[in-house]
């Protein structure tokens, strides 16, 4: 059989992608990594635990406090470290933000079966 050769820019090119894939990885690691390096220097311990516990049920919330938090120390907003009530504070604000511009709001709508009778000890 015959060897099926590429072009020589053809497999130039598949080693510049995967180079620039690997390029942006690491850019988005390094990013992330001072992201969480900001957020220990702002927040309290007790903040940065709710804000942990925001991003498990969360992720884009937590992604949006973060992001609000960066704007703030970068314009000079800050001053000290962010307390637990101040974080509370931003997202009560927030969630209002939200809520004036959607007019949606999550609701818990329960769905009972009717007529179903699960007691057992019917004689």
């Amino acid at each position: 059989m015959e060897n099926i050769q590429l072009p020589l820019e053809a497999t130039q090119d598949q080693g510049q992608g995967s180079q620039d894939e690997a390029g942006a990885a690491q850019r988005a690691q390094q990013e992330e990594q001072m992201r969480r390096d900001l957020m220990a220097t702002v927040l309290e311990p007790a903040a940065r635990e709710r804000l942990s516990r925001i991003s498990l049920v969360s992720p884009e919330r937590s992604r949006q406090i973060e992001t609000i938090l960066i704007r703030m120390v970068q314009s000079g907003q800050l001053r000290g470290k962010v307390s637990e009530n101040q974080l509370i504070e931003l997202l009560d604000q927030m969630e209002e933000a939200q809520g004036k511009s959607s007019s949606k709001k999550s609701t818990i709508v329960y769905q009972r079966r009717k007529g179903f009778d699960d007691d057992d000890f019917d004689i």
